[in-house]
């Protein structure tokens, strides 16, 4: 299995440290395994989209507008 090294902040690695029980590169495994899953989705739900890039901004434009509309 490949290894891969990660950075911490100061703070966050004294905290785990605390908790050496815990074995953190499984906790990390978990979470990438989780993204690539969700990444695996949402690739095999846009395979069959005929939305294109301008069309998801006009999209997010308008929702935008409404959006502003009601909280203004």
């Amino acid at each position: 299995m490949p290894n891969m090294t990660l950075s911490v902040s100061l703070e966050l690695h004294k905290e785990m440290l605390q908790h050496s029980e815990i074995r953190w590169s499984d906790i990390a495994r978990q979470a990438f395994e989780k993204r690539i899953k969700e990444l695996n989705w949402i690739d095999a739900l846009l395979e069959k989209s005929q939305l294109t890039d301008d069309d998801a901004e006009r999209i997010g434009h308008k929702i935008k507008h409404e959006i502003r509309k009601r909280f203004s």
